[in-house]
């Protein structure tokens, strides 16, 4: 994950465990269902267009011992720094920061 200072994108949960399954030569379709996800769900976050939820956090610690808090922490980085590029939403919020501050 790199700085989004710098024009980088922050890191999807789901690359970490990608490469942790090809690392260790385990199919998509094999671990969704060892965890009993469907592989569509799994895929999905896999190529970061679903994001990790607790639940399912939980789920690939148990699977493949990657941590359920890191895979969070990182689903929350990449969710804040997702939302901070989107520049309608960084308008809104200025605007609410306006009127707060003559509040």
């Amino acid at each position: 994950m790199i700085n989004d200072k710098f024009g980088a994108y922050p890191t999807h949960p789901g690359e970490i465990i990608k490469d942790e399954i090809e690392y260790r030569n385990i199919s998509q379709r094999k671990l969704a269902a060892d965890i009993g996800m469907s592989h569509t769900a799994l895929n999905e976050i896999l190529n970061g267009k679903r994001p990790v939820s607790t639940a399912s956090a939980f789920l690939f610690e148990a699977a493949l011992g990657v941590q359920a808090t890191t895979l969070l922490k990182l689903q929350m980085w990449y969710d804040m720094q997702s939302t901070k590029s989107d520049k309608s939403f960084m308008d809104r919020l200025a605007s609410i920061r306006k009127v707060a501050a003559a509040l």
